[in-house]
């Protein structure tokens, strides 16, 4: 997985991120109007969008969603429930066992807080959770964070600083940190 990243807009880097968007796009587009129990044709549109097969007994409930899908690292028995995003651009890693409820989202992008730089880069940093996570319903994952194995996240939860082991984070945190 990739370490803190700094991309600038407009650069061919970019260009080609903004290209496998699209074709991401297309094709969880696809993904997501598919009779339930057509397995043969998701599992086909899940190695189009991961590059890989999907790994032994891993179960995703579409409605799925994800913006580049090649840094989306799934572990053997993860279980991913309907209407969940994948903002993969710097990295996502899912551990053996993890549970993901509905409608959880993970971010690994953004701007720059720097007015004059926040139109000029975009910026990463990768999620890791260990094995063995608990993610409830609508929780949100930011960059950066790390969950250590056997955690709970609570359903509506905002996840911006790592979880240790063998713990549970609940509620919601937004604090005034610098102003300009």
């Amino acid at each position: 997985m990739s370490s803190d990243r700094l991309m600038r807009i407009h650069s061919a880097e970019f260009r080609a991120m903004a290209e496998r968007v699209l074709r991401v796009t297309e094709l969880t587009s696809r993904l997501n109007v598919l009779p339930f129990d057509d397995e043969a044709g998701k599992a086909a549109l899940f190695e189009q969008i991961l590059g890989k097969p999907l790994p032994p007994g891993v179960t995703i409930y579409p409605p799925f969603f994800t913006e580049h899908g090649l840094n989306l690292d799934l572990s053997e028995r993860v279980f991913i429930n309907q209407n969940c995003t994948f903002l993969d651009y710097a990295g996502i890693r899912l551990g053996e066992r993890v549970m993901v409820g509905p409608k959880v989202t993970f971010i690994t992008g953004g701007h720059p807080v720097d007015p004059e730089e926040r139109r000029l880069y975009l910026t990463g940093a990768p999620i890791d959770v260990a094995e063995n996570v608990w993610i409830g319903a609508g929780a949100t994952i930011l960059p950066g964070v790390s969950i250590g194995r056997d955690a709970v996240v609570a359903a509506g939860a905002v996840v911006a600083d790592d979880v240790p082991p063998a713990s549970l984070v609940t509620g919601t945190k937004a604090t005034v940190r610098r102003q300009w």
